[in-house]
């Protein structure tokens, strides 16, 4: 199999037109022989496994948690690593000791820790959907252009060596022109279109409330929000297309370069504009490109799936995409788009594509040779969630349908979905 490097591959596909770009980057990292000194914000849950991923590959001096037992949980496996429970307060007080931070909240907080961060000039790893909103991903991408940092989100499928050849096989022409794709999930797996609790029992004596809102609107305290069920509301998460589509849209985004939607349309199960419905099918629009024709996406989630006649009938696994063109299919079941199975007639070719050291290494890498990790904030991980979350401006509207103005951030025909655009913080915090 042919190889390529990581640089190789992005400028190839740039020059195809693909527009996965790379902007030339001068950071002023640690020595490739120090450890990377680490601040980790969230340490349980996905936290749990981010920390360890910092600690296994560098040095974690820090860690904040809301949830004291949390917390009390980590320090015994990093017994050296000063605690908060305000991250606001460990990037102050450790600026000068760290070098990079993961940030494995809640998703309402993600672009907040992780602008805060940048902006003091370390390294970030920010868990999927890397932002709450549209703006905050393109404001990320901003801030990590301008501040020169190393980034990565967390689509671990991204260093995939068999998800980056099935794009490279769809990018040479294998299934002809493409212009119909379907991806679908097997969430939620949590609460959504319920109502928002009406008892008030007390807060946990050993969780930080008013610092796990954050920037979200007060609110009273339930065990429907923490430490999980939190993905289901429209404050504090992104649905089951937030907390999914990073992974199971990731390989056909690659492929086709499907950023900057035109237009998003949904249907759903309704909704109270507190909780996500429990299940919705959303239809994405993408203008023709130098490189492919105009495609159209259809995304569905809680339970639903496309017909099985599109898959010669056979019924779809509970999760997937299915990619179509002119000449056959790629079928990949499953979440992180590293599976294929071939419809029609369709005949492999060999194609370049960049072999991975692994998802965490090849942050580790950016941060000491200035080798962008392939999901980058600018180049690739702030489209990416732009376009998974301009998905939850089309729930919100309820089958209105949205066009989309791409260069303003802005829903040209929906004023009404401009707090989901760019939602409005509580007083002492701020982007």
């Amino acid at each position: 199999m042919a190889q390529t490097t990581r640089r190789d591959f992005l400028r190839t596909t740039a020059a195809a037109g693909v527009g996965l770009l790379i902007g030339e980057r001068a950071w002023a990292d640690p020595s490739p022989n120090d450890k990377v000194r680490f601040a980790c914000i969230g340490v349980g849950g996905k936290g749990d496994s981010d920390t360890a991923d910092a600690a296994r590959l560098g040095q974690v001096v820090a860690i904040c948690d809301v949830d004291e037992k949390t917390l009390a949980g980590a320090a015994r496996k990093y017994p050296d690593a000063r605690r908060y429970h305000d991250y606001r307060k460990m990037l102050d007080e450790m600026g000068k000791s760290i070098d990079a931070v993961t940030v494995s909240t809640p998703d309402h907080h993600h672009a907040h820790a992780a602008a805060r961060a940048m902006q003091m000039g370390k390294a970030c790893f920010c868990q999927k959907p890397l932002t709450h909103s549209v703006w905050e991903a393109r404001r990320l991408g901003e801030i990590a252009r301008d501040m020169k940092v190393a980034t990565q989100m967390g689509n671990q499928g991204t260093a995939s060596s068999a998800l980056r050849m099935n794009a490279a096989l769809i990018r040479a022409g294998i299934l002809g022109p493409v212009k119909e794709v379907h991806v679908w999930t097997n969430r939620p797996i949590w609460p959504q279109g319920d109502a928002r609790p009406t008892d008030t029992p007390a807060v946990p004596s050993t969780l930080h409330w008013e610092q796990w809102l954050g920037p979200a609107p007060e609110r009273a305290y339930s065990p429907a929000y923490h430490p999980f069920k939190w993905r289901g509301w429209w404050d504090f998460g992104t649905g089951a297309l937030g907390d999914m589509a990073c992974h199971t849209m990731n390989m056909p985004f690659m492929a086709l370069d499907l950023r900057n939607p035109i237009s998003v349309v949904a249907e759903s199960s309704g909704h109270n504009k507190d909780s996500y419905p429990k299940w919705s099918v959303i239809h994405y629009e993408f203008a023709a490109t130098d490189a492919r024709p105009a495609v159209t996406l259809t995304w569905y989630d809680g339970g639903k799936r496309p017909p099985k006649e599109l898959l010669d009938d056979k019924e779809p696994e509970t999760s997937g995409a299915l990619i179509i063109g002119e000449k056959g299919k790629l079928y990949s079941p499953g979440d992180s788009g590293d599976t294929r199975t071939l419809l029609g007639n369709v005949t492999e070719v060999g194609v370049n594509y960049p072999q991975s050291p692994g998802h965490f290494e090849e942050f580790i890498r950016a941060i000491k040779t200035g080798e962008p990790a392939m999901s980058n904030f600018p180049d690739y991980a702030a489209p990416l969630a732009e376009t998974v979350l301009l998905g939850n401006l089309a729930v919100w509207a309820d089958g209105k349908k949205i066009e989309w103005d791409a260069k303003n951030v802005q829903a040209t025909n929906a004023p009404e979905v401009e707090e989901i655009v760019r939602p409005k913080y509580r007083k002492g915090w701020k982007i």
